[in-house]
């Protein structure tokens, strides 16, 4: 009878996948921390510059600061005073007229420049892309001061053009045209960018599908606006959510050319030109928070209500 050893007898189940699922945890705790110290400097950037500058401007807001009584802890009156104030009414009511006429105008030169180039395979399009997008690549201010020596009545290009033909350039900053003067100057520095979105969303798209369509006899036009358009809806949405944010906090561009507008663009021409001009004009830094955040307010409303209304639809999944 042969003889059982020691050696002979197997080790517990236990013990022998024990070590394997340590070591599996040992390596990700491993990468867990080291993803954590990749994601330190910016929670680090995040927290001082973003996080803490916003919770310190809601604390101003609920306070309020005058002559004789000094500050005072006013609760939500401050967003009480701004909902009622004319100013930053009149300021809400203009970026939404703004939005409503902007965003559609990007979205057809966006999305017809992306059709186009999409279309183009020589190395024209590579060149056209760039120069497309380059206006974006310009800091907004520069690219605003630009536009405001178009704009010029006295030394600008455009009437020098008029005068050689005895004729009158229209001033685009004046009260009768800064609309379409804005909007022209934000058509040019966004353009670009939006159009870099879609354009990247039609090359996602397989050309198997294009071909499919030509079979069955789909002209140019009917593949892109029946086939394309509807494919990059998801590129299209994205985009108007940051158009939509983006122009509700309209500041940079009005700001720079304020001082050429020849009092067209007050202080109160847009909220955030207005918390401007509260905070560093005025030194009303309490009253301004409240404003800030009013504004934060109605861009969060009008999000909410875009997003919701979509994905009502189905357009979001």
């Amino acid at each position: 009878m042969a003889q059982v050893t020691a050696a002979d007898v197997p080790a517990p189940a236990s013990t022998t996948r024990s070590q394997p699922v340590r070591r599996r945890s040992l390596n990700e705790r491993k990468r867990s921390r080291t993803g954590l110290l990749f994601v330190l400097p910016f929670a680090v950037v995040f927290l001082a510059f973003l996080v803490a500058p916003l919770l310190y401007a809601f604390y101003l807001s609920l306070y309020s600061k005058g002559l004789a009584t000094g500050v005072v802890f006013a609760g939500l009156k401050n967003y009480q005073t701004a909902f009622t104030d004319p100013s930053f009414l009149k300021g809400v009511w203009f970026v939404v007229r703004f939005a409503l006429v902007l965003i559609p105008v990007q979205m057809f030169v966006s999305l017809a420049l992306a059709l186009v180039l999409d279309s183009l395979t020589t190395r024209f399009a590579r060149f056209a892309r760039l120069m497309i997008f380059l206006p974006y690549a310009i800091p907004a201010v520069i690219g605003a001061l630009m536009w405001g020596f178009l704009y010029s009545p006295t030394f600008g290009p455009m009437q020098q053009i008029a005068n050689v033909f005895g004729a009158q350039a229209p001033f685009l900053l004046d009260p009768d045209h800064v609309f379409g003067g804005l909007m022209n100057v934000v058509t040019w520095q966004w353009a670009g960018y939006y159009m870099i979105i879609i354009f990247a969303a039609l090359r996602g798209i397989d050309s198997s599908i294009y071909e499919a369509a030509r079979i069955d006899g789909a002209s140019s036009w009917q593949i892109a606006f029946r086939v394309k358009v509807p494919m990059i809806s998801s590129a299209l949405l994205l985009i108007l959510v940051f158009a939509l944010i983006g122009t509700l906090q309209f500041f940079t561009e009005p700001q720079a050319l304020r001082l050429i507008s020849n009092g067209t663009i007050t202080p109160d021409f847009t909220p955030n030109i207005y918390a401007f001009s509260q905070a560093f004009a005025y030194a009303n830094f309490n009253y301004a928070s409240a404003i800030s955040f009013s504004l934060g307010i109605v861009v969060f409303i009008a999000v909410y209500i875009f997003l919701f209304a979509t994905r009502k639809r189905g357009s979001i999944a």
